[in-house]
């Protein structure tokens, strides 16, 4: 597997956001918009690139491992939703 690229300072920056976010999504994007001055649609899309990250992985091993079960629940149920 080749060596992974560090975190930039911005996908830092976003990680310690995730693990300390609001858990309303209401209050959750407009953190984000005054936090990192992105929006939540592209901190998003940032986040879920993150999860599949090695470095990140390492950074923040708990929350990437978190946030990865998350995603692949959340994909099983749409699945499931499908093809039922």
């Amino acid at each position: 597997m080749p060596a992974s690229t560090p975190l930039s300072e911005f996908d830092a920056r976003l990680l310690e956001f995730a693990e300390t976010a609001p858990r309303s999504p209401g209050a959750r994007d407009e953190a984000i918009t005054r936090t990192l001055g992105i929006s939540a649609v592209r901190y998003h899309q940032r986040l879920n690139r993150l999860l599949d990250d090695p470095a990140a992985a390492a950074a923040h091993p708990a929350l990437v491992a978190r946030l990865r079960r998350i995603r692949n629940q959340r994909a099983e149920s749409r699945r499931r939703a499908e093809s039922g």
